[in-house]
């Protein structure tokens, strides 16, 4: 079994675009191999945070996890500030890294753009992303294309280490579906779907209500014409709504565009809506069970007990190459 690590921000509401792009995945991989999921708060905080909102968003997206599919018998699924090596690690390999490597993270070149002051976790938390996924020597890294930048900083890193100290750490592999990996905004399809947008209109939440999945959906912007084709360079919007209909629906692309062929884009939608609704009502269930009982907190002690058996033991063996002394036992 090889092993795999992901992780999404506790901040802000999970997407739609989230869970094809994500969560789906980690359900899939489950089953073959050996992974750990977790919330990932350290990174959170690289911008402010309510408290209040951080601890119940940290809650809402674990359990978000579990009702997606995620199965605690199968998978770690743990907050990273539980599994103290984190930031141990992380503050290692920011030692390694270059300032010239981080300053061309296009993550901070954009969340950064236009604000007078910085704080530095923002600009050295991609040290922490590597440290992340080198601490449980990850085969695989399920990521969207706005973060294979990091992975490549990461794969460097573990080159950097093992060419310094002994071969220690693997050099992981992204793990990209060709469709869906990047679920696209509703209103932009230039724009990845995200829980940071201003407008509302733009995502559809995992916890919104059928009757505003319908709305958004009927409001998200179209191309000109009214042919349902995937094209995304022709075709950016429809082709981004049939992608979300194909995860959702089970359909093809092939498939999708014989359905609807000659028929527009009300009938398409619509049915888009009623796709979506029907995978996101039985989540919403689970969900609120998970909620409601409390579970959800012993799921995550067992996964982080879990993940720090394996985590300890990198950093130990980690801090013993690069030299530091042990403390007597």
């Amino acid at each position: 079994m090889k092993r795999v690590l992901s992780g999404i921000q506790p901040s802000g509401q999970l997407t739609l675009g989230n869970y094809i792009g994500a969560m789906q995945n980690f359900v899939k991989l489950q089953e073959t191999e050996e992974c750990f999921f977790m919330a990932v708060d350290l990174h959170a905080i690289t911008v402010p945070q309510e408290p209040a909102a951080l601890r119940e968003q940290t809650e809402s997206v674990t359990s978000l996890f579990i009702a997606a599919g995620i199965d605690p018998a199968k998978s770690s699924t743990f907050v990273q500030s539980h599994v103290r090596a984190h930031a141990e690690l992380g503050w290692l390999f920011t030692t390694l890294a270059y300032m010239g490597e981080l300053e061309r993270m296009t993550q901070f070149k954009d969340k950064s753009a236009g604000k007078e002051s910085i704080g530095a976790g923002l600009f050295v938390y991609p040290s922490l992303m590597a440290a992340d996924i080198l601490l449980y020597n990850a085969d695989l890294v399920p990521v969207g294309d706005d973060q294979k930048q990091h992975l490549e900083l990461t794969r460097d890193l573990a080159h950097r280490f093992n060419s310094r100290f002994g071969d220690f750490f693997k050099v992981p592999e992204p793990y990209i579906p060709k469709v869906g990996a990047r679920i696209m905004s509703l209103d932009d399809a230039s724009k990845k779907m995200s829980k940071s947008n201003p407008n509302p209109g733009s995502f559809i939440a995992l916890l919104d209500s059928p009757d505003v999945i319908r709305k958004k959906l009927s409001r998200a912007t179209t191309d000109s014409g009214r042919e349902v084709k995937y094209d995304p360079a022709n075709k950016p919007e429809v082709s981004n709504l049939m992608t979300i209909l194909s995860h959702c629906g089970g359909l093809s692309l092939d498939a999708i565009e014989a359905q609807y062929d000659g028929q527009g884009y009300g009938a398409f939608k619509k049915d888009l809506a009623e796709a979506v609704v029907s995978v996101i009502e039985p989540l919403q269930a689970r969900y609120n069970e998970i909620r409601s009982t409390g579970e959800i907190h012993d799921i995550l002690k067992q996964g982080a007990e879990r993940a720090s058996e394996v985590a300890d033991e990198t950093l130990a063996k980690t801090k013993e190459l690069m030299g530091f002394l042990a403390p007597k036992r």
